[in-house]
């Protein structure tokens, strides 16, 4: 749990600090957007499939820490200093970097005993990590076209 609330109080204060290349209301759309998106992926991998977890088996109010606490500052890091105008080379070594950033931690997570597997696979993680990446480029891209409209 200490490493949970260590990366939180990191990762907020990172996204707080950070010079903002987003609008307001592109930070508030992307992270509902990622928020939404987690507790579906949750709903049916965790508490209907019970694939893993947060935590302890069920509903607990501690996966909240996650979902408020890491999620929407991992978001707004990442979508601030994406690399849109440059070459899809950057893009794509931006989005290694961070693919890795996510499977290293979901490795911290399970060590730490704050999530855990009941026959999900970290290689499972790993084939996932990048669409979800993109999928949220693509949700913030739509936001910006959204907004110029």
């Amino acid at each position: 749990m200490l490493f949970l609330i260590l990366t939180v109080i990191v990762f907020n204060f990172i996204a707080i600090k950070v010079p903002k290349r987003m609008s307001g209301i592109e930070i508030v759309t992307t992270t509902l957007f990622s928020t939404f998106l987690q507790v579906i992926t949750d709903v049916f991998l965790d508490l209907k499939y019970h694939l893993y977890g947060y935590f302890n088996e069920g509903v607990d109010w501690e996966a909240n820490i996650y979902m408020i606490g890491i999620f929407p500052a991992v978001n707004i890091v990442f979508l601030n200093y994406f690399p849109y105008k440059r070459s899809n080379w950057k893009k794509a070594i931006y989005l290694i970097g961070w693919w890795i950033f996510a499977v290293v931690f979901e490795v911290f997570y399970l060590w730490s005993g704050t999530f855990y597997y009941n026959g999900w696979k970290l290689w499972y993680s790993a084939i996932i990590y990048p669409f979800l990446y993109l999928l949220l480029v693509g949700f913030h891209m739509y936001t910006r076209y959204l907004l110029k409209k």
